[in-house]
């Protein structure tokens, strides 16, 4: 699914998917790193229905 404009506008945008990772932990939020397809940067989400959620080896 495509991401719309508007909501990429809103988002905070990260060089790579570590550093989308890292904004999530220091908020305390399970969140999930993805390239944005209208930016080319990377966006954090917390949904991860139909998407591979990769085991925490913390």
């Amino acid at each position: 699914m495509r991401t719309r404009a508007s909501i990429c506008a809103r988002k905070a945008r990260y060089a790579s998917a570590a550093e989308a990772m890292e904004a999530g932990r220091a908020s305390g939020l399970v969140l999930r790193a993805y390239r944005c397809d209208r930016c080319g940067r990377f966006h954090s989400t917390s949904r991860t229905k139909g998407k591979w959620v990769p085991l925490d080896a913390g």
